[in-house]
């Protein structure tokens, strides 16, 4: 496979847990964008495996399963391996050492602010979240993130505190250590706030697993129409002949992401005059989405059919990030003064022997 990488585009970087198939939030919220990116930038995009133990750590038997689902979905959704780096964390053990070393500078008050720690532990009072991992993921997400060295990290406004303890890790770190040129090592990232449309789950609330209440990419056709049928729609129109707001429907938000300018205008005329039903409302919209996922869910069943094609993928982006992530690595060591020390064998030392045949990434 080719090098995508190029010296003269900026990095972005970004990755998702895998909790399983993704859904239609995931691909409006993040994957979209993701792919458009691949036109402009340099992109590394992982799937976050042990940051899945931070909360499923008593199971952890659908991990391997889930990472599966989750790279069939990045292939579908048309993250290209020719322009992207992808990959999966645990792959990449320089993310665990970066964790450590960073850890070293990183105040406890710093974690314990970012705000979805406390939401988690309100929202998963099945699980027990009082562990060192859970504290720290915002720390091992600041690792994921600076040990590319990338310029922007691609996320919703929702993320945005993530990143803001990335760039104030950077700072600390920078503020200890350089490179034997006085240079900064880890460059602050900065957010590259991605368009994400108000997209509802078939409940009217944000589309979430947690909810049960989301269309997959890989759902078939029946299963699509089947979610939709139920879907709640405007509060106000309870009988057939009440006029409706399409601007005030769930499925209305449906419409304006996924029907035709077309497919809208009759939308709007048919609801706010009562001309329509809320049935048939519903079937445009499931038209609209099984149109738009079908081409996704050609491409996934391709990549399903090829399994060997997927490990060589995965294969390459691990090559790829190890080799990109070494060399940041390299560089953290020998300002911390961890790198080759008096009376050691150079030709002993993994890190300066490695360091030494990692490629300009």
């Amino acid at each position: 496979m080719s090098n995508p990488t190029s010296s003269s585009r900026k990095r972005v970087l970004s990755g998702m847990r895998p909790t399983g198939k993704l859904h239609l939030g995931n691909y409006m919220g993040a994957l979209h964008n993701w792919v458009r990116l691949q036109d402009d930038y340099d992109c590394f995009f992982f799937i976050a495996d042990w940051h899945a133990l931070t909360t499923d750590y008593a199971d952890p038997s659908q991990i391997a399963a889930n990472t599966r689902d989750v790279i069939l979905d990045y292939l579908a959704a048309g993250l290209d391996p020719a322009r992207s780096v992808l990959f999966i964390q645990s792959d990449i053990k320089q993310h665990a050492e970066l964790h450590l070393l960073l850890s070293m500078i990183t105040s406890v008050g710093w974690l314990e602010r970012v705000p979805t720690y406390k939401e988690q532990q309100e929202n998963l009072k099945d699980r027990d979240l009082s562990t060192y991992g859970f504290l720290g993921y915002p720390l091992l997400q600041a690792a994921d993130i600076l040990i590319y060295q990338p310029a922007f990290v691609p996320v919703g406004q929702d993320q945005v505190a993530h990143v803001e303890l990335t760039r104030e890790v950077a700072r600390r770190f920078n503020q200890f250590y350089k490179a034997t040129d006085g240079s900064e090592i880890l460059p602050e990232p900065q957010v590259l706030l991605t368009p994400s449309p108000k997209l509802p789950g078939t409940d009217g609330r944000k589309m979430s697993k947690s909810y049960g209440n989301t269309i997959l990419l890989s759902d078939p056709e029946p299963e699509i129409r089947a979610k939709l049928k139920p879907m709640v729609t405007d509060p106000a129109r309870i009988r057939r002949k009440d006029p409706g707001n399409p601007d005030k429907c769930p499925v209305g938000d449906l419409h304006k992401i996924f029907s035709t300018p077309e497919t809208i205008a009759k939308v709007y005329e048919g609801c706010t005059t009562a001309g329509i039903g809320c049935i048939e409302c519903k079937t445009w919209a499931a038209d609209a989405i099984v149109s738009a996922l079908a081409p996704l869910q050609e491409r996934r069943t391709k990549f399903e059919q090829n399994p060997t094609l997927v490990s060589d993928i995965l294969a390459d982006g691990a090559r790829r990030a190890t080799a990109r992530a070494e060399q940041t690595m390299h560089e953290v060591r020998s300002a911390m003064g961890l790198g080759s020390r008096p009376g050691s064998n150079p030709s002993s030392n993994p890190g300066a022997k490695v360091s030494k045949a990692v490629p300009n990434v």
